[in-house]
C-alpha cells in the first residue's frame, strides 16, 4: 500500500463515544499510521435534531484523551479546528444530487413510511416520477441504475480487506433516501461526497455498515468518484447480544487517566494486537506508539462480534 493512504474517523455527534466507537477509531487510526498515511476526523452532523449541543466537542475531547491525534486541515469554510463538519456542506451535496438527477439515477418520492409499512422494503411506487411535485418530497436512489455499471457483480460485490470477498444483493436493500422530505441530507450521499472531496483511500468501520456499501458504491459509480478500499470490523456486543450503540444506551468512555489507559489497552487486545501486559498502565501515546509498527489487520479476524462488553 502506498504512502498516499488517507483514512478517516467519521462519527455522528449524537452523544459521547463508547467502547464500540473507540474500537473503530483506534483501528482506523492504527491502520493509517502503520501505512504512513493521513488520518482525519469528520463529524457527520447532517441531522441536527439527533446532535445535541456540545456532543461534537465531547467527541473531540475523548479522541484527544485517548491519544488519537488527527491531521488537521484548515483550507475550507466547513473546517473548524482541523475537523470537517457536514452541517456546513449543503452546497456540495446539492451539486451531487443535481448530477444524479441529470443521470436519472434518482427520483422524487412523496410516500411516507406509514404508507408502505406492510412491505419489507420501499416498493418503488414513485420510480416512474421524474418531475418534482409541489408537495414535500424526498429523493431516492434508484438501485436499478446499477445495471449501467455491472449490476450486483460490480457494485454489490467487492474485496473487503478483512472480511474477504463480499457479495450482496441490491434488490434486498431497496431504494435508499438521499435527501429527506424535511430537506435534510441523508448519510449515504453525504459520506461519499466527503470521502471523495477529502481524498479518502481507505474506510475502516464497523460491520454494521457493511450493507450500506452497495448504495455508496453505486453513488460513487454514478458520480464518477473513486471507491475507497473497505475494511469492516467486528462489533462489540453487550451482555444481551446487542451491539454497543448510543441507541442502546452504551456507557460513555471513561474520563480518568487510569481508566483511559486500561480501556485503550483492552481495546488493543480486542483488536487482536496482543499488547504487552506491562503497557496497560502506560500513557495512550506510548501504547499507540508501540502498536503502530506492529499493527496487523489479519490479527483481528473475521468474527462478526466481540462479546467482551462485561470487561469494558
Amino acid at each position: 500500500m502506498s504512502t498516499a493512504y488517507r483514512g478517516r474517523f467519521a462519527p455522528t455527534p449524537s452523544g459521547p463515544l463508547h467502547a464500540g466507537s473507540l474500537l473503530a477509531a483506534v483501528a482506523s487510526y492504527l491502520d493509517a499510521r502503520h501505512h504512513g498515511g493521513n488520518w482525519s476526523v469528520r463529524l457527520e452532523d447532517v441531522d441536527p435534531p439527533r446532535c445535541p449541543s456540545g456532543s461534537a466537542d465531547t467527541i473531540l475531547r475523548q479522541l484527544e484523551a485517548f491519544g488519537l491525534e488527527w491531521d488537521a486541515s484548515n483550507d475550507a469554510h466547513d473546517i473548524i479546528h482541523g475537523v470537517r463538519y457536514q452541517s456546513r456542506r449543503h452546497d456540495a451535496y446539492a451539486a451531487a444530487l443535481e448530477q444524479l438527477k441529470l443521470g436519472r439515477v434518482v427520483y422524487p418520492c412523496v410516500c411516507s413510511r406509514k404508507q408502505w409499512r406492510d412491505f419489507p422494503l420501499y416498493p418503488g411506487w414513485c420510480r416512474t416520477r421524474r418531475t418534482p411535485p409541489a408537495e414535500a418530497h424526498a429523493w431516492r436512489l434508484d438501485i436499478r441504475a446499477a445495471e449501467q455499471w455491472g449490476g450486483n457483480t460490480a457494485i454489490a460485490g467487492w474485496e473487503d480487506r478483512l472480511q474477504g470477498h463480499v457479495q450482496l444483493d441490491l434488490a434486498t436493500l431497496g431504494d435508499v433516501i438521499l435527501k429527506r422530505r424535511d430537506g435534510l441530507w441523508a448519510y449515504q450521499l453525504a459520506v461519499i461526497v466527503d470521502d471523495a472531496d477529502q481524498g479518502i483511500t481507505d474506510v475502516v468501520r464497523g460491520l454494521d455498515l457493511l450493507d450500506n456499501s452497495p448504495w455508496q458504491r453505486l453513488l460513487q459509480a454514478a458520480l464518477g468518484l473513486p471507491m475507497p478500499r473497505l475494511t469492516h470490523l467486528p462489533l462489540i456486543t453487550a451482555d444481551n447480544g446487542q451491539k454497543l450503540s448510543k441507541q442502546n444506551l452504551a456507557p460513555a468512555l471513561p474520563e480518568s487517566p487510569h481508566a483511559i489507559r486500561q480501556r485503550l489497552h483492552h481495546t488493543l487486545e480486542l483488536l487482536g494486537q496482543d499488547p504487552p501486559r506491562e503497557l496497560a498502565g502506560a500513557s495512550p501515546e506510548e501504547q499507540l506508539g508501540h502498536a503502530i509498527p506492529r499493527w496487523s489487520l489479519a490479527a483481528i479476524g473475521k468474527t462478526p462480534t466481540l462479546s467482551a462488553a462485561t470487561h469494558l
